[in-house]
């Protein structure tokens, strides 16, 4: 067996004169193992080294410097993921994957797909089930995650190395796009929680990751992994640490894509799963962007990210004033620029047997829209905004000021979500009982920064008129040329 503590030793010297050769230390190690087996004992330890393995097979120090935005927007799911996908339709029904039986069946299973999460009815995945998700969702899933994950880099706080855990990881959308957002030189330990078959195409598109993003995926269940199931108990978490627990260590990074709205008790993993975050950690929730899961998304954030469980929302519905608690609809969500159709979704979509006035395109699935939720424990923000009285006045008492004008602190929530006329936007201070929007009816240079600003931006506004609106059951409020409108945060 090598000592790995020797092992250790000589990495932690070498990595201040030159880059780690596994056949150099294997010179220093007692019993002259052999280089093959240094190597990979430097794999397993690397995180803990902050090492990075290069191409040529050594090993150097990892970069202390954060990852910054790198400018993230996809224009289509990449060639090498897309090629792994098919080769797995391939090997599974033949060339001809996407004509014929095969070509129906999944077709029909993707219909059935939509029509569950559509109805809230509960999915399960076996194999083909996982494929025809793994078709309709992967490309957009993949998208999505970088859009997020520029809400931490802005502010430095996502470090070279990562641990990752991955709850529900399905097919390996959030996965694959956290590989291609963070840059070559970062080493990511990644857990993925997934106990379907989904797993399966996981574990096929994680072959395609570089060497420095090592990957485990743990097939169980993600109550049984926070000990949350009825035959589990708090002792069986406090046990003594079992170096296979992905538990055992905190995580830098939590995500939960799309699963939420799967849970019997979401908001028992959500708490869980932020228990499992580093001091200085980020949670991740991804929801589609439909009324019914986003809202619900909103319903759990809410429920964890109380004043008393010291679970704070980074982003993207900040808490403008200190302890409040917003409690209207929560139907937000942000939208980015379309993929391309990738190869295997037309391929599918144009076998199709349609009628003659069907559309094509049923199979295509390129909107990068997701409502989203990041929570820290640590009191960071992505905007360290706050509401005073002495200036704003609170979307919790719009009923006092309508047909007033006022200053508002608000969150931007939505692109514009008018048909074309006056500029609509939902927005919330995060006081708000009721949905709140601002209706732009004369845009001017002073108020012309809420058009530009993005999703989650903060923003001034002031001489904002109140009104309610009995069609929409809901505030609004009337940017005007009398109107000023400064973006306080972009």
């Amino acid at each position: 067996m090598i000592d790995r503590a020797a092992v250790r030793d000589t990495a932690n010297y070498l990595r201040q004169v030159r880059p780690i050769d596994p056949e150099e230390i294997s010179e220093y190690i007692e019993g002259t193992p052999h280089p093959a087996v240094v190597r990979e004992t430097l794999r397993e330890e690397a995180f803990d080294l902050r090492l990075r393995e290069r191409e040529d097979g050594s090993f150097v120090p990892v970069d202390d410097d954060p990852v910054r935005p790198p400018g993230w927007a996809p224009e289509a799911f990449p060639e090498a993921y897309a090629f792994a996908l098919e080769d797995l339709l391939v090997a599974e029904f033949g060339a001809n994957w996407h004509v014929g039986d095969s070509g129906d069946e999944l077709r029909e299973t993707i219909r059935r797909l939509k029509a569950d999460y559509l109805y809230g009815n509960d999915v399960e995945y076996d194999r083909i089930a996982a494929l025809g998700y793994a078709i309709y969702h992967l490309p957009g899933y993949y998208a999505a995650i970088g859009y997020v994950l520029d809400d931490l880099a802005e502010n430095g706080l996502l470090d070279r190395t990562l641990r990752v855990l991955d709850v529900g990881a399905g097919v390996g959308g959030p996965a694959l796009g956290l590989h291609d957002y963070l840059p070559e030189d970062a080493v990511v330990e990644y857990h993925a929680v997934e106990p379907s078959a989904a797993a399966d195409v996981l574990g096929r598109l994680l072959e395609e990751t570089g060497r420095n993003f090592r990957s485990t995926v743990h097939r169980t269940t993600a109550e049984s992994l926070f000990g949350l199931e009825e035959s589990s108990t708090q002792s069986d978490r406090s046990a003594p640490s079992d170096p296979s627990d992905p538990l055992a260590e905190p995580f830098d990074l939590v995500v939960l894509g799309n699963v939420l709205s799967e849970l019997a008790d979401p908001e028992s993993v959500l708490e869980a799963a932020t228990d499992a975050l580093a001091a200085d950690g980020s949670l991740v929730a991804l929801a589609p962007a439909d009324r019914e899961t986003a809202i619900g998304l909103r319903e759990v954030e809410r429920a964890v990210a109380t004043p008393e469980s010291g679970v704070e929302v980074y982003a993207p519905e900040l808490r403008l004033w200190p302890d409040a608690s917003p409690s209207d609809r929560g139907w937000s969500f942000d939208v980015r620029a379309d993929l391309a159709v990738p190869p295997f979704q037309r391929r599918l979509d144009e076998a199709a047997a349609r009628e003659a006035t069907d559309e094509p395109g049923e199979f295509h699935n390129v909107d990068v829209q997701f409502a989203y939720s990041i929570l820290r424990t640590d009191g960071e923000r992505r905007v360290d905004a706050r509401a005073s009285d002495d200036r704003c006045a609170r979307m919790a008492d719009s009923e006092a000021h309508v047909t007033d004008r006022v200053n508002l602190l608000a969150v931007k929530l939505s692109h514009d979500l008018s048909d074309g006329e006056n500029a609509v936007y939902r927005v919330g201070d995060g006081s708000q009982r009721t949905d709140h929007y601002l209706v732009c009816t004369r845009e001017t240079v002073l108020n012309d920064g809420l058009r530009g600003a993005d999703y989650g931006a903060v923003v001034l506004v002031e001489n904002g008129l109140v009104l309610w609106n009995d069609d929409e059951g809901a505030y609004n409020v009337v940017v005007d040329d009398e109107t000023v409108v400064d973006v306080v945060a972009p």
